[in-house]
């Protein structure tokens, strides 16, 4: 509990982001050490200022988390440090991705599957219906799918109902702590997720619902999924913002189209008008795109190999790490002469079989 102790304390500091805690990080391996630092060492680091000097301050943030790690032993709550193997490795992939996780339930983030679905607070009925469609045709050809959303009224809780209903695991990122649920009208359904899923935040129970949490919350969304889908969306909206994470992560997005004349579908028909995203009307649409496999085929047997098959471009891509040892995700794809999304998403499939690593400083490393 004393290594969980000071990852806690990093997380509570003010001004301390994800972005500036990898960097603290970098200077300070042993997350101990940066408590017991003395102002001298700490004031010699570039971009540290007073506040983190401080003793008083760092001092208060090893208070707060002592209330934390109590609270997260008493709630049997899991926590997720990004260098651990469990720190789900799509989400790791992403650079502004949080340094700690909280979790509460029991669920895999490696499946070879994950689809996020977000859309608008106020879904239409036409957005609900086909909400319901897409994702019971899912669960029936793709049984091992986790859903991902945020619990929010609209589509996100249309979609973690529909995922559960139908037997398929299902993520809801908070924008707060887990010691409370928000809204407050969704707790039955929080409650059915954690048995079939799990809660999951980057937020502390010092953290209340706040406009900002929830705009941060989006990255979590679009970082640990394969792929968006934008169901419903107006021209503005935390769907969109979700969206553009998504394709700065190298990520799919597809959206579903609407009449010209509808409100709640102006941001959807924007995203595709703008090869933002790319349309669909059904699952088999979206399963197209991602190159699942067709249910036609029957169903496929899934063993360990220590020769896992992997295509020519995957191959490729091993063959140049294990030559060159370690490479940045923008020079790998150029040596490969192969578009950085493709890139991306060839090598998460590469981590998922144990033959690659994505290393601090989105580098990447050929194992064995």
């Amino acid at each position: 509990m004393k290594e969980l102790l000071y990852r806690i304390a990093v997380t509570l500091l003010p001004g301390v982001g994800a972005v500036r805690a990898r960097s603290l990080l970098t200077h300070f391996p042993d997350v101990e050490e940066f408590f017991s630092a003395s102002p001298a060492q700490l004031e010699r680091l570039p971009g540290f200022n007073e506040q983190l000097v401080s003793r008083t301050i760092r001092k208060k943030a090893l208070e707060q988390a002592r209330r934390e790690t109590e609270f997260v032993e008493k709630h049997h709550i899991r926590t997720l440090w990004f260098l651990d193997d469990d720190y789900p490795s799509r989400l790791r992939h992403c650079n502004d991705a949080p340094i700690l996780l909280y979790l509460k339930g029991e669920v895999s983030f490696e499946s070879r599957k994950v689809l996020s679905i977000v859309g608008t607070r106020h879904a239409t009925a036409y957005g609900i219906d086909r909400c319901n469609a897409i994702v019971a045709e899912l669960a029936e050809n793709h049984p091992e799918l986790l859903i991902v959303s945020g619990l929010a009224y609209g589509i996100d809780i249309c979609a973690h109902r529909v995922a559960l209903q139908h037997g398929l695991s299902t993520v809801a990122v908070l924008g707060h702590g887990l010691h409370m649920i928000y809204p407050a009208a969704h707790r039955t359904t929080a409650r059915e997720i954690i048995a079939q899923g799990g809660l999951l935040t980057e937020y502390s129970t010092q953290h209340t619902p706040d406009k900002k949490n929830f705009i941060a919350r989006n990255r979590i969304i679009a970082g640990l999924a394969d792929a968006t889908l934008v169901v419903e969306s107006g021209e503005k909206g935390g769907a969109l913002i979700t969206a553009d994470l998504a394709s700065s992560y190298h990520r799919e997005v597809f959206a579903l189209p609407g009449r010209a004349t509808d409100e709640r579908s102006r941001g959807c028909n924007r995203l595709i008008k703008t090869n933002q995203a790319a349309l669909i009307e059904n699952a088999a649409d979206l399963a197209y795109f991602l190159g699942w496999e067709s249910p036609s085929q029957g169903p496929q047997t899934i063993q360990p190999s220590l020769f896992p098959e992997l295509s020519t471009e995957e191959q490729l891509l091993l063959d140049i790490l294990k030559e060159q040892n370690e490479l940045p995700l923008d020079e790998l794809a150029a040596l490969a002469a192969l578009p950085v999304s493709k890139t991306s998403a060839l090598l998460l499939n590469l981590e998922l079989a144990g033959l690659v690593r994505n290393l601090p400083g989105n580098l990447y490393k050929a194992l064995g």
